[in-house]
């Protein structure tokens, strides 16, 4: 059940950086069986560690945490399969992992939130890549702004690339 959008409106979402004390939750998340059907098993590390140019976040409703998002720099990662983009262009990959916060409305609210950020700041594009048959994460994406561009072929698979441009970087 999606929540009223009034309730959303309510909602504050927080974006702070992961730290290795999150680890184990994040890990436990990943875990969640409604996680694993679209996340592979790699166990999620710290970026610093072993991915330059990407940044992570536990995302928190009100102070509860329930989310991982990461942001990446596409030019940074030019062997994904999702082509040529502007320089600048972020792309991002998240989950929802606390199973009770799935189905209302959430994803689609928090990733506006965390993109509207990103272009405000001037990044011309962010970019974002579901599996084709994910259509729950397509019609969150969709929802917070991301137009389908086509599906493509990446390291994970058959995925949908979705691109959401910056209008005042036009």
């Amino acid at each position: 059940m999606t929540l009223p959008s009034s309730a959303l409106q309510q909602t504050a979402y927080q974006f702070r950086p992961m730290l290795a004390r999150d680890l184990a939750m994040v890990r436990a998340w990943q875990m969640a069986p409604h996680v694993q059907a679209w996340w592979d098993d790699d166990p999620i590390t710290l970026a610093a560690e072993d991915e330059p140019g990407t940044d992570q976040y536990i995302v928190t409703a009100n102070g509860r945490p329930f989310a991982y998002l990461q942001c990446y720099l596409q030019g940074a990662n030019p062997e994904n399969g999702l082509g040529a983009h502007p320089a600048g262009t972020r792309g991002i990959d998240q989950f929802i992992g606390v199973a009770d916060m799935v189905g209302r409305g959430h994803g689609s609210a928090f990733i506006r939130a965390f993109v509207d950020g990103l272009l405000a700041a001037g990044v011309p594009r962010v970019i974002t890549d579901p599996h084709v048959a994910n259509a729950r994460a397509i019609r969150a994406y969709a929802k917070a702004g991301f137009r389908r561009h086509g599906e493509v072929d990446t390291p994970d698979g058959r995925e949908l690339l979705m691109i959401r441009d910056n209008s005042s970087a036009e």
